[in-house]
């Protein structure tokens, strides 16, 4: 699979309506730990709710809306109508690779083995109600967890958060051998091409304007749209 330059992913995203114990409609808090994110919204209205160590936030949703958030930002995408956003994640390949902690209740999060199953919808493919039950089930849990921090915060102690932070890295530490792989193959790589082509122009040359082409990417169809964190996911894929 072709990256998109630097390694840049890109998706488009439904948020979920359903409501979830708050009332409020949409997905899963969750983090990343070496990734930003960044939403552009295309349709609807929503709002994007966040923890982070100053305190809770929220964020309109309107179409023409950018915002973007950097690792630890707990972050949790609020429907309020038709929310539909392109997801630009940096890194590409990390979060698929378990850059994302969801924020479930903390007896979830000290058990690596009860974290992945919780995490999990299971192998039904995207069109089965079973998918869609785990990735609801997935949802109201990091709810749960994500309410108990918020309510921490609001009231200034940071200390649910923090405890979050530090399961977070227990549960990825492991990864990151693998995860410079992913950025060498990707970020690294690009960054390596660019410099390439600079040499190319100082020199005189410019011989890998020759190189032009044009490469396209489409969507999955709607009904195979992945069960997300936020909502259905329609990934971008080369062809």
């Amino acid at each position: 699979m072709v990256n998109l330059p630097n390694g840049i992913g890109v998706s488009g995203l439904e948020v979920y309506p359903w409501a979830a114990s708050d009332g409020c409609h949409g997905g899963s808090p969750h983090l990343h730990t070496a990734c930003t994110e960044a939403y552009v919204v295309v349709g609807g209205r929503g709002e994007l709710h966040t923890l982070t160590p100053a305190g809770p936030g929220t964020t309109p949703l309107l179409p023409g809306t950018v915002v973007w958030f950097t690792p630890g930002t707990v972050h949790r995408a609020v429907n309020l109508g038709d929310l539909r956003v392109v997801v630009i994640m940096e890194n590409s390949g990390l979060p698929e690779a378990g850059d994302a902690v969801l924020t479930f209740p903390p007896e979830i999060l000290a058990d690596p083995a009860a974290y992945a199953e919780a995490a999990s919808v299971g192998p039904d493919p995207a069109t089965s109600p079973a998918a869609e039950r785990r990735a609801r089930d997935r949802r109201d849990l990091a709810v749960r967890g994500y309410l108990a921090i918020r309510r921490d915060l609001a009231a200034g102690d940071p200390t649910s958060l923090w405890s979050l932070y530090r399961a977070a890295v227990s549960l990825t530490a492991t990864r990151t051998a693998a995860w410079h792989r992913i950025l060498d193959a990707g970020p690294a790589a690009s960054l390596r091409e660019v410099r390439r082509r600079l040499r190319s122009l100082a020199d005189g040359s410019g011989a890998h304007l020759a190189e032009a082409n044009v490469r396209v990417r489409t969507v999955p169809e709607p009904d195979q749209r992945p069960f997300g964190m936020c909502g259905r996911l329609s990934p971008y894929r080369t062809t």
